[in-house]
């Protein structure tokens, strides 16, 4: 006589089976890495600007205590780098020729969609959770830009006279990711050098590899 196992025994094994799942947790930052970049290329595009408009040289202070922010302290130490590499020389406050105070006016991200096509709606349903119809994209284009506004005055520190006022310096980056014929996908960006990514990339961590042949010994 042959003993079929009954739902009973159906369930347990099941149980056993999902009890022995494991499962881990990844803290997620208050920005996306994607996000980071974009403020970060931002900021030091508009660094670059700054330090070349002003071209202040000699013993330099930079003054910062009216800049607060969440990101700030990366555009602050970018400007300070691009002030450095054209000839200034950073100095305490009581020691220095001049002193440039910095102001920033932006330094964000913002988003822009366009589709051509039709967009998904959401539709509520009776005794039930909302359904939402796909979207059916010809051609749609989601852009985020990163942007940085910064502005700085240098004057002489024993004087207080004017040296030089750089007037409000812009950064921008972009990362954008087309669709087109609801098939076609890509992505451009001006975040990363051209080539560059993880190594290895993660895709490739995970492909077999030939096991190395030992090596021969020579005949004697």
């Amino acid at each position: 006589m042959t003993v079929r196992p009954g739902p009973a025994a159906a369930l347990l094994a099941l149980g056993l089976l999902l009890a022995g799942c494991s499962s881990s947790q990844v803290t997620t930052p208050a920005r996306t890495a994607t996000e980071q970049l974009l403020i970060s290329t931002a900021a030091d595009k508009a660094a670059e600007r700054l330090a070349e408009t002003l071209s202040v040289t000699g013993s330099v202070y930079v003054d910062s205590s009216s800049v607060e922010g969440y990101d700030n302290k990366y555009a602050i130490s970018a400007i300070r780098d691009a002030l450095l590499r054209r000839g200034a020389r950073l100095s305490a406050r009581d020691a220095a020729d001049t002193v440039v105070e910095l102001r920033v006016g932006a330094l964000s991200v913002d988003s822009e969609n366009s589709l051509v096509g039709i967009p998904s709606i959401t539709m509520p349903l009776p005794m039930a959770n909302n359904a939402s119809t796909p979207e059916i994209s010809l051609f749609k284009k989601e852009l985020t830009q990163g942007v940085a506004k910064v502005a700085g005055t240098a004057y002489d520190r024993k004087t207080g006279a004017l040296v030089a006022s750089s007037g409000p310096q812009y950064g921008f980056s972009n990362k954008a990711e087309w669709v087109l014929l609801l098939l076609l996908r890509w992505e451009t960006n001006d975040l990363l050098p051209s080539g560059e990514r993880p190594q290895p990339a993660p895709w490739e961590s995970m492909e077999a590899k030939p096991a190395a042949r030992p090596e021969r010994a020579n005949a004697e």
